[in-house]
């Protein structure tokens, strides 16, 4: 037996070809599944999305920089599913590397996103279809305290 070529879909994964329809069952070997990007957030100049794939000193050099040499008295540290320990990890060097002068809040969120998945043959295949599913946020705000 061949194995799917997406081997995180089950052959038993609920897909709606729309948001009215019933779940239909689908063979993974039919389908090849595209993952959209997420919803864009409102881009400030102090906001940092975190990804994997960038360097992680790099990402923390930016911060650095926006805190340091921007003139931002906070910067807000984004990160997505498997990019929420690198925020975090992110946002406690930054305050360990100012001695404690930086405070953290980190607020969590659920997103969703979408994929598409595409026959693979589109002549004997049905149409495409949509999934949604939902993927965890977190957002840390970096910031100095107010002086009393």
């Amino acid at each position: 037996m061949t194995e799917p070529r997406n081997p995180g879909m089950s052959s038993t994964a609920p897909v709606h070809p729309d948001a009215t329809s019933p779940a239909v069952e689908m063979d993974p070997v039919e389908y090849t599944l595209r993952k959209r990007l997420p919803r864009k957030l409102p881009k400030r100049r102090n906001d940092v999305y975190v990804n994997m794939k960038t360097d992680f000193r790099a990402q923390l050099a930016r911060c650095q920089k926006l805190l340091e040499g921007g003139g931002h008295r906070e910067i807000c540290v984004h990160g997505l599913g498997l990019a929420i320990n690198r925020a975090i990890n992110i946002a406690l060097q930054l305050q360990t590397s100012s001695q404690g002068a930086l405070q953290l809040a980190a607020n969590t969120s659920t997103v969703e996103l979408v994929d598409d998945l595409e026959p693979e043959d589109p002549d004997e295949a049905g149409e495409p279809m949509t999934r949604t599913r939902n993927n965890s946020a977190i957002h840390i705000k970096v910031f100095y305290p107010d002086p009393q």
